[in-house]
């Protein structure tokens, strides 16, 4: 699986140590990093999560309803927060109980709208089964200007219904220069057993560079071995946690 790897453009993004901040609960030093209303702050089996997912490349959560936390989950907030400070990717393994997992990658981090679909589907080419799906008005138009919202990857009616051109001016500005949590989300998914979906999870990760770089001769930082910032408790994790406006 071999997938050109989208650059850095001239764009607004976070810096890792904001949203660690922010994860927190302790106010960013860049605005917009935060919002009262999208809950950022962890808790200490979240933070145990997010610092294996940013050593791995990988998050995995428990879980297949991966749709309905997307807003309201600290831990896939904040994992994609960090994903979009270091420009790539999400990859998400929602664990199901019956063992039948969802794959989930999330292109919306990279920030070039104009070039998800074919992205996706060189994704979707390499791995099959994938499902191409669009949220929060991140619309595609058909040719005959009919929406279209999910595919099937590999089918040989997705080039001609998915048209780069879709991509609006709104939405291109909105991706140079909005904060994460106020993006739509393109996402490429699979529903396989779970080996299988860990397999290609870590794929996913090789093939973008989604791992946190380690330093020379250190293992990986750790937010847990920092400690948590004396700051005084305020407003729940609900509403995003004290200090971030």
């Amino acid at each position: 699986l071999e997938i050109p790897l989208a650059r850095f453009g001239d764009c607004w993004r976070p810096t890792a140590d904001d949203v660690d901040r922010i994860s927190w609960g302790k106010p960013a030093k860049k605005k917009m990093t935060g919002s009262r209303g999208v809950p950022h702050r962890l808790n200490q089996e979240e933070r145990m999560l997010y610092d294996m997912a940013r050593r791995k490349g990988l998050l995995e959560m428990s879980g297949s309803g991966w749709r309905k936390q997307r807003r309201g989950a600290p831990l896939a907030n904040t994992y994609r927060s960090w994903c979009d400070s270091q420009g790539v990717p999400v990859v998400v393994v929602h664990k199901d109980k019956g063992g039948e997992d969802e794959v989930v990658l999330d292109l919306s981090p990279m920030r070039v709208p104009q070039h998800f679909v074919e992205i996706a589907e060189k994704v979707g080419a390499a791995e099959p089964g994938a499902d191409i799906e669009f949220f929060e008005g991140m619309a595609v138009m058909l040719d005959d200007g009919s929406e279209h919202q999910t595919a099937q990857a590999g089918e040989e009616a997705e080039t001609e219904a998915f048209s780069c051109s879709a991509a609006s001016a709104d939405l291109l500005d909105g991706f140079e220069k909005e904060p994460i949590y106020r993006l739509p989300m393109f996402v490429v998914a699979w529903q396989l057993q779970r080996p299988d979906a860990k397999a290609l999870a870590k794929r996913l990760a090789v093939v973008f560079g989604t791992a946190e770089p380690a330093s020379k001769g250190k293992k990986p930082s750790k937010t847990l071995q920092r400690g948590m910032p004396q700051i005084k408790p305020g407003r729940s994790r609900r509403h995003g946690g004290y200090g971030i406006g």
